[in-house]
């Protein structure tokens, strides 16, 4: 029988790692806070001294749909809207900022071990051990 991903690595290790590592960055997704300042008058891109805001990307998305609406195998149309919902989405995402919640230095302490800690066991046991690598030369 075969240990974790199909070495004698162990298995043990590869759940005690992994029960680790997912405690870990289950801990630090928890002390991460985000936030973000999107707004219909906020600024998504600049193009010299012009300034499309959010509210301006709905104007091609309502386009889009009339034409949509108007003829569905217009291509122009589903290209208008669906550039103009992208173009949203990333306006969006990177109107978010991430902070680490303040927290004391043994509470990073234990989150950073676990999550590395948790990661070398993890990726130990998908290793096969010397002594069976030293079996595997000698035949």
């Amino acid at each position: 029988m075969k240990g974790a991903g199909g070495t004698d690595g162990g298995i043990g290790s590869f759940l005690i790692g992994f029960a680790m590592l997912c405690g870990g960055g289950y801990l630090l997704l928890q002390n991460i806070q985000v936030s973000n300042s999107f707004g219909f008058g906020y600024g998504l891109y600049q193009f010299g001294n012009f300034s499309l805001t959010s509210g301006m990307i709905l104007i091609p998305i309502l386009f889009g749909i009339g034409m949509i609406f108007w003829n569905s195998k217009n291509i122009f149309g589903w290209l208008l809207a669906g550039g103009s919902v992208i173009a949203l989405i990333f306006g969006v995402l990177s109107s978010l900022h991430f902070r680490i919640r303040p927290m004391s230095l043994f509470d990073l302490l234990v989150i950073l071990t676990l999550t590395v800690g948790g990661l070398a066991l993890f990726l130990k046991s998908l290793r096969p051990t010397k002594i069976k690598q030293e079996r595997i030369e000698k035949k």
